[in-house]
């Protein structure tokens, strides 16, 4: 499994990184994905790698009717809590993140306010479909995170999320035989499908997988 993690094909991006960004202020980098996947945990396992590497982040999560996310990560200990913050997005949660951003906006310009040397914003959208994608006015770079034990054939179905994302990662491997996935059938497919952009496998209970996470969001965002 621990192949999976590392095999170059699957960490190459099919285009060149972000290197100017009409935007003033911090990067922002959307991590979305279906209820269950592991976005959160995917998220806490990001929080303390780029804080190793000097970057000054901020998080903010999006819930359907609570701030149930946000409170988790602010009891994590991994970060400032006065650096999280939490958007309710009521019935629609993939309006809040692509059509009507406003939410976010507005969280995203409070935490700039509170912390001006920010270098990147975390945006974790609320468990939504396959179809759900990030609007460009939100952030700059996003990742989608689908995970084995949904099912092998979640990339056959091409849902927008898994084709447009900037990075898509592939969750819970180490459950995939214990789900009769073939794990590595999987990720064939899903970078067919993708033609070419980067898809990476991560076991977020362990960590595993994570650091190449890493390196692509510093790589795209220019965090060195």
């Amino acid at each position: 499994m621990a192949s999976l993690f590392t095999r170059p094909l699957y960490r190459t991006a099919a285009r060149p990184p972000l290197r100017t960004r009409s935007r003033p202020g911090a990067a922002r980098v959307g991590i979305g994905g279906p209820v269950g996947s592991g976005k959160t945990a995917l998220l806490e396992q990001i929080i303390p790698r780029l804080i190793r590497r000097g970057a000054q982040i901020g998080v903010i999560t999006n819930d359907l009717a609570t701030q149930e996310d946000a409170e988790r990560v602010k009891r994590s200990g991994l970060i400032d809590p006065a650096r999280v913050m939490a958007v309710e997005t009521g019935l629609s949660p993939h309006a809040a993140i692509r059509e009507d951003t406003t939410l976010n906006m507005r969280a995203a310009t409070e935490l700039e306010t509170r912390f001006a040397s920010l270098d990147l914003i975390l945006i974790e959208s609320s468990g939504d479909s396959l179809a759900s994608t990030f609007s460009s006015d939100l952030v700059d770079y996003w990742l989608f995170v689908i995970d084995a034990a949904g099912g092998g054939d979640i990339p056959r179905k091409k849902g927008f999320g898994v084709l447009q994302a900037d990075l898509l990662v592939i969750n819970k491997a180490d459950l995939a035989p214990y789900v009769r996935v073939d794990l590595a059938h999987m990720i064939r497919e899903a970078s067919q499908v993708r033609a070419g952009r980067p898809v990476l496998v991560t076991n977020c209970q362990t960590g595993g997988g994570v650091d190449a996470v890493v390196d692509n969001i510093a790589a795209e965002t220019l965090l060195g």
